[in-house]
């Protein structure tokens, strides 16, 4: 096995671990209050017993001039990282502080349909660029002066230069902006595949294709898309015959019932739709295929 290989099962395998997590959370929250309680009561009862071991091992560590070092190598591992960070032994990087200062101001860019990317953390400066309806838009000075820069200023100080990068996100061969992406790309990893065009898509309804030999089912409303792969999570059979109402698509063959943006199950609340992530770029649609 090369060294690319083996970081990319490893990066897989911690994939696999989150993903494994979110779907026993949503397990939790189709049970009855008092088992789900005790669920979760236990779950933060060997958090808080690992968060204390890590923090006398940090502790011990911090005490050797050569374990601290190695300490401070191993905490630019993503996963170190944030587990370190969810149990506050270590404080936030200055680019989680970046982040955090653009996740302020998000929702404002996301009702005028645009967004913002971080493109790069090089003290004192960042690279920032406009994506969506606010990349080009006659009033992204503007955004940039009042929205941008005041929210990193006020939260990274040490940050003395902001930088606009002109230009497509994410580097579309077309140049075509980015309009969506889904919730589900976070964490993801593969290559984005071209599926469709958006108006190939009906509005409120279903596409299945195959996909690099995968079975999927597109969804859209507007210019927001999903894809899950298209099998019903009671006996894996197809959906796309199903009829869809107000956004929930009914399984034709045993009724069970699915919300089409979200993939949750109305009928079984345990289960879901297995999701893949989707980008909406000008006019074409691509899927990550989560392996």
């Amino acid at each position: 096995m090369t060294a690319v290989e083996a970081i990319e099962r490893e990066q897989s395998g911690i994939v696999d671990l989150a993903g494994d997590i979110e779907r026993l959370e949503m397990i939790f929250e189709g049970w009855d209050e008092t088992p789900r309680g005790v669920a979760l009561a236990y779950g933060r009862a060997i958090e808080a017993l690992n968060g204390e071991a890590l923090r006398r091992l940090v502790s011990a560590l911090k005490r050797d001039p050569a374990a601290l070092k190695a300490m401070k190598a191993a905490v630019t591992d993503d996963v170190v990282y944030g587990v370190l960070r969810r149990h506050n032994i270590i404080k936030p990087s200055l680019t989680e502080r970046v982040e955090t200062a653009l996740e302020s101001i998000r929702p404002m860019l996301a009702s005028h349909g645009g967004d913002v990317e971080l493109i790069s953390v090089t003290p004192p400066s960042i690279e920032v660029r406009f994506v969506g309806s606010c990349d080009g838009c006659p009033a992204s000075a503007l955004t940039f002066h009042a929205g941008v820069k005041k929210a990193v200023e006020e939260a990274c100080p040490e940050i003395t230069k902001i930088l606009q990068v002109k230009g497509s996100a994410s580097g579309h061969q077309d140049g075509a902006s980015l309009r969506f992406i889904s919730p589900f790309a976070n964490g993801a990893n593969g290559r984005w595949h071209y599926a469709a065009r958006l108006s190939e898509i009906p509005d409120g309804g279903v596409k299945a294709q195959i996909l690099e030999g995968e079975k999927i089912l597109l969804s859209r409303r507007g210019s927001i898309v999903t894809c899950f792969e298209n099998a019903c999570a009671h006996l894996g059979l197809a959906l796309d015959d199903g009829e869809i109402t107000d956004g929930v698509i009914t399984c034709p063959f045993h009724q069970f019932q699915y919300d089409l943006m979200t993939g949750e199950c109305l009928t079984a609340p345990t289960v879901q739709l297995h999701p893949h992530a989707v980008r909406v770029i000008g006019s074409q649609v691509e899927v990550r295929l989560a392996k």
